[in-house]
């Protein structure tokens, strides 16, 4: 047996989506938690002048400055063409600053520069009640229990190292 036929023995053995129903699949429910997240920010987000894509570098960067450009595209789930151009907007906005790696001249090193913390700063309010909302009802074990299972999942599924 190859492994597309082990593949194929395996799949039809598992439920299809009607089966599962989609209040139990799990890849449906996190896209419209996310997706509530985001839209609940949007428009703190958008009196900053900032969209999705430059939220999450912001957040990013407030926690992880100085990143790689390929690194950075990965911790925001944004494609690199789609950061590449919010970056574009960041730098003339003065949110952030672009740095040559001093190991690979090739390589740009993201930095937040102290207009995007400002920023940063004001949106965290409205990011922290948008999380805090998610978890009423939920207690702290359970929330670490969750958070845990995440970490595993994204553990089963990621492709990069970070």
């Amino acid at each position: 047996m190859n492994g597309d036929d082990a593949k194929r023995e395996t799949t039809e053995h598992l439920p299809r989506l009607g089966e599962i129903g989609l209040e139990n699949f799990p890849p449906y429910l996190m896209n419209r938690i996310m997706g509530r997240y985001n839209e609940s920010l949007r428009a703190e987000m958008a009196a900053l002048g900032l969209t999705t894509p430059k939220m999450r570098t912001l957040a990013i960067l407030s926690v992880i400055d100085g990143i790689l450009i390929r690194d950075l595209a990965v911790y925001t789930v944004v494609e690199q063409s789609t950061l590449s151009r919010a970056l574009d907007q960041m730098d003339r906005d003065g949110l952030i600053e672009r740095r040559p790696d001093p190991e690979d001249s090739r390589a740009t090193r993201i930095f937040i520069a102290p207009e995007g913390r400002k920023t940063h700063e004001k949106l965290w309010p409205h990011l922290a009640r948008a999380y805090a909302q998610m978890f009423e009802g939920i207690s702290r074990d359970e929330q670490h229990q969750f958070v845990r299972t995440l970490q595993t999942i994204l553990g089963n599924v990621r492709v990069h190292q970070i």
